[in-house]
């Protein structure tokens, strides 16, 4: 999942996943990403789901990307994707820290963003961490048997090798979901105003 609204940026993740062979959505302002998280959850849209979402902080309208980033969390679906925040814009240490622990993000990415294999290696890398402690997380909460047949409670050492010996999911290409898929409008001719300091002109 990527949301960018930059139009470089956003043409380059596009023909980047596309070589990888990945399926996903795209989308280029906040509004547009959360009325697709609501479809999510409500059960219209049927694609395959992304494992990773990587989300620029400013964004046009009026929900940015630390917001997708929170609404994505809550999502009883999506909310045990891996999130990657990314932005070109510098930002003081505790704006940094907030937006981290709001969205629970997996991993801070400034702009620029690294070449084509060094991305990849970084994004495969935050899925396999996410989906490790994802399989913790289902280990510990998982209920003790009321019988003393331990033979059907798998390891963790087994549940985490399970987890992480999956690929990295490819399918197709990365595109934007249909009408069918998503009814989401976006409306992207308003930038917010933000007093963040951009580092380039970028």
């Amino acid at each position: 999942m990527v949301v960018e609204d930059e139009p470089d940026i956003y043409e380059v993740l596009l023909a980047m996943f596309e070589m990888w062979g990945i399926e996903g959505v795209a989308f280029v302002d906040g509004e547009e990403a959360v009325a697709w998280i609501d479809d999510v959850d409500n059960g219209r849209f049927k694609g395959e789901l992304p494992e990773l979402a990587l989300l620029d902080i400013r964004l046009p309208g009026d929900i940015n990307g630390i917001e997708v980033g929170r609404r994505l969390r809550e999502s009883p679906i999506l909310g045990k994707i891996a999130i990657v925040l990314t932005t070109g814009y510098q930002m003081e240490a505790e704006n940094k820290e907030e937006a981290m622990v709001v969205t629970k993000a997996d991993l801070w990415l400034p702009k620029p963003l690294p070449k084509f294999n060094e991305l990849q290696g970084t994004l495969e890398s935050v899925i396999a961490k996410r989906r490790q402690q994802n399989a913790q997380a289902i280990f510990v909460t998982e209920p003790e048997p009321d019988n003393d047949d331990t033979e059907t409670i798998p390891s963790r050492t087994a549940a985490m090798k399970a987890s992480t010996s999956k690929s990295f999911k490819k399918t197709d290409k990365l595109r934007r979901p249909s009408s069918e898929e998503s009814s989401a409008t976006a409306d992207t001719a308003n930038l917010p105003s933000e007093s963040d300091t951009p580092v380039s002109n970028s």
